[in-house]
């Protein structure tokens, strides 16, 4: 996912947290904000320490980073979006994750419709 497209700076993440909507499922928790008038979609990602070590931490972003690049073409643009890994996402494989974000997404209506 090119950098363009991702949410790095913490004043980004608090407008999503504070003027956003979120949703869960055991694995994820989503907070996504509308931001009218934007070519394409953003995605800001968490995994915090209590997850495991480094190692783990990143191949979780890495398998989350995989998953909304292959689902980009389906994600409505105008959409800020934090993902915040939980502790079962861990033992969660790469298909697993694309699945939890994929009924995420498709929940809250962040898809378009096939």
């Amino acid at each position: 996912m090119k950098k363009q497209f991702r949410i790095k700076k913490n004043s980004e993440f608090q407008k999503v947290f504070d003027t956003g909507q979120t949703f869960a499922n055991r694995q994820l928790v989503i907070y996504y904000t509308k931001v009218p008038q934007q070519v394409h979609f953003r995605v800001g990602l968490s995994v915090g320490k209590k997850i495991g070590n480094a190692v783990t931490r990143n191949r979780i972003k890495r398998h989350l980073r995989q998953a909304f690049q292959e689902l980009s073409e389906r994600i409505l643009p105008e959409y800020d979006i934090v993902i915040i890994a939980r502790n079962p996402t861990k033992d969660l494989e790469f298909k697993d994750i694309k699945r939890s974000l994929n009924h995420l997404l498709n929940k809250q209506g962040l898809l378009l419709k096939r």
